[in-house]
């Protein structure tokens, strides 16, 4: 089974290229920070990223979620997002990343769970603000910028994946991929 991740800035497009290729018949995991942000905000916590823990709430369920969707019978699956990505927004948020974040980073690259093309969907331009995205255009470039140094860092090999029509997008991921 090959596991690759899409990743980018806040508002890049990833998920919408993930819904995509989903619609083409692709497995796709989802990410596990939005679904975080959005059960913390119904809690009450307004801004669950300004705690540490915030990290920690995350690796859980992107782990819990790779291991869940292993058995799936899908030669190819699509994440998005990744511990790596936990780690760049550690990084950005200026938490220095968790044990339980070092431990996770260390399973998935001692069992090489991701490949190392890593499709990295360069930032659309502009960001469109939601509950859970509440980050400038300006901040979201510093964020793509510590996405790629935290990919290299690991070892990934970036493939950047230029702002075109979401159509454009998927196939270009696909095509890469032949």
């Amino acid at each position: 089974m090959k596991r690759y991740i899409l990743t980018g800035t806040s508002g890049a497009g990833k998920t919408s290229v993930l819904r995509y290729l989903e619609t083409q018949g692709h497995f796709v995991v989802e990410e596990a920070a939005t679904d975080v942000i959005a059960l913390e905000q119904a809690l009450g916590i307004a801004e669950p990223w300004s705690y540490p823990a915030f990290i920690d709430k995350i690796v859980a369920p992107q782990k819990h979620r790779q291991i869940q969707f292993s058995n799936i019978a899908a030669d190819l699956q699509f994440f998005d997002r990744s511990p790596i990505d936990t780690y760049a927004l550690s990084i950005y948020l200026g938490y220095s990343p968790s044990a339980k974040l070092q431990q996770e980073i260390e399973r998935i690259q001692e069992y090489g769970i991701y490949q190392r093309p890593v499709f990295f969907m360069q930032n659309l331009g502009f960001v469109q603000p939601t509950e859970a995205r509440r980050i400038s255009f300006e901040q979201s470039l510093q964020f793509e910028k510590l996405h790629e140094e935290a990919f290299r860092h690991w070892g990934y090999e970036i493939v950047k994946i230029p702002p075109l029509a979401i159509p454009e997008r998927s196939q270009s991921v696909l095509r890469l991929l032949e």
